[in-house]
């Protein structure tokens, strides 16, 4: 059995004088309000504000970080609680529970092991590491304070100081979670964000599907270009209204070149047919891109541009057991010609803003600094996935400052459906920066005060900005 502990100085640098000056600059952010731009938490779990049923539930089940470990070890996303859609399902909380304690020791080393500790001795004062040996005991423990009404969602949220938190939407909801928040004045913590990626891949199996809802949702006939993209831009609207500060778009390239309208016309027009090949529909998502940019300036929608992931890489998994669980890999991309007709057009657009993440590191310094460093529209969004590690982080840092500073950085902005990983996410960026900050310090590049205010816009100031309707 060993214990659960958190030092004061994780994540800080190990040199003394250095890890002195980071404790300073951390301690002026650790208590800001959290800013959390983009997510793929449920709207439901806080409109609804149920207790979280079980430990399993609540840490194992959703959390895809964690599956992915235990699947590369053997394990059956079945057996994990996972629906899957040709039998049985482990359905026994405890089992589960069991299961992932069982496989504790492999998050040695992850991200994913800074913010199951954080949530476990933090949130619900866990003092024992999980273990064969443990996981009964962790498993009551949990389960009792769940019970209590200070760690429903909505408690919980005031209680991690989240000041707004933004959900991932399909452009075809008609946000009724968000309706009864917003009724309950909660409207503006939590704000939806328009994901039109099922709308825009003509080779999508689902997409005529889609397309006959946005007709029937918005009531207007989509049989044509002209009116897709009317209908588009009514569901658009409706996000507005709704709260929406951003759109988002997970793109697998990053192509941006506009068609002529009539050739839009026609290659949209094969795909109501069911007639649509490979190289059309990859052009046709590349010119929405565009459009979008095109529809961020009439509508004021901050545009979030996430590509470069493979999506579903084990197609057998993704049938199996549906969204977000096929695996999805990261790929090569390629920014500085593929996004210059996007720039060219909108990049010096006062009405625009443009945030880019990425899961190619190699791009940083490269293309997207560089880019970020020229035009005024675009800012590079902090680390993502496969990279908000605390090295990822510092070497985010370290290849982005040299040409684009840190102001053409939203600062941090999470991304993850895990609601207890929220604040562990938020206090592990703001330890790496006030490392970084620390280093700039002690090598006297930088002076103590600068430290400290830049490490509160990172925090907190760049977020809120970065994301403010145009």
């Amino acid at each position: 059995m060993r214990p659960l502990l958190l030092d004061d100085d994780r994540a800080l640098p190990a040199d003394p004088a250095t890890r002195s000056v980071a404790r300073e600059v951390y301690h002026a952010t650790r208590d800001l309000p959290l800013v959390c731009m983009h997510g793929h938490v449920d709207a439901g779990v806080l409109a609804q504000d149920r207790s979280f049923p079980d430990p399993a539930g609540l840490f194992v089940v959703p959390d895809h970080y964690l599956l992915r470990m235990l699947v590369s070890q053997g394990a059956e996303l079945r057996d994990l609680g996972v629906a899957a859609g040709d039998g049985p399902v482990e359905t026994d909380p405890r089992v589960i529970w069991r299961r992932f304690c069982a496989g504790w020791h492999l998050f040695r080393g992850t991200p994913t092991r800074y913010w199951l500790e954080h949530g476990l001795h933090e949130i619900f004062e866990v003092t024992v590491q999980p273990g064969e040996d443990t996981a009964d005991e962790l498993y009551e423990h949990i389960a009792e304070r769940l019970a209590k009404p200070e760690f429903r969602p909505r408690a919980l949220f005031e209680r991690f100081g989240i000041e707004v938190l933004a959900t991932t939407d399909s452009p075809l909801s008609t946000l009724p979670d968000h309706a009864v928040l917003r009724e309950q004045g909660w409207g503006d913590k939590v704000v939806p964000t328009f994901r039109p990626d099922a709308l825009l891949h003509l080779d999508r199996p689902t997409w005529t599907a889609d397309v006959d809802q946005l007709a029937e949702l918005t009531g207007i006939d989509t049989g044509s270009y002209a009116g897709f993209t009317d209908a588009l831009r009514a569901r658009r609207r409706a996000f507005v209204e709704a709260g929406a500060m951003a759109t988002d778009h997970g793109h697998l390239a990053t192509d941006t070149t506009p068609l002529s309208a009539a050739e839009a016309a026609r290659v949209y027009a094969a795909a109501r047919a069911g007639h649509i090949e490979p190289a059309d529909a990859a052009a046709f998502a590349g010119h929405m891109l565009h459009e979008m940019a095109r529809m961020s300036c009439e509508d004021g929608l901050v545009m979030q541009v996430h590509p470069g992931v493979l999506r579903d890489h084990d197609p057998a998994v993704h049938a199996l057991h549906g969204p977000d669980q096929g695996f999805d890999i990261p790929v090569p991309t390629e920014f500085t010609r593929a996004l210059r007709p996007l720039l060219e057009s909108f990049g010096r657009d006062p009405r625009f803003r443009l945030v880019v993440f990425t899961v190619d590191e190699t791009t940083y310094s490269r293309e997207l600094a560089p880019l970020a460093g020229v035009y005024p529209a675009m800012r590079l969004g902090a680390p993502w996935w496969f990279l908000d590690t605390p090295d990822g982080m510092r070497r985010f840092r370290e290849a982005v400052t040299d040409t684009a500073g840190f102001y053409n950085t939203t600062g941090f902005v999470d991304d993850t459906r895990a609601f207890l990983s929220i604040p562990a996410r938020h206090d592990l960026a703001r330890r790496v920066d006030a490392g970084h900050l620390a280093r700039l310090v002690a090598e006297h590049r930088l002076g103590l005060d600068e430290a400290l205010e830049t490490a509160v816009d990172l925090a907190y100031n760049l977020p809120k900005e970065s994301y403010a309707r145009r």
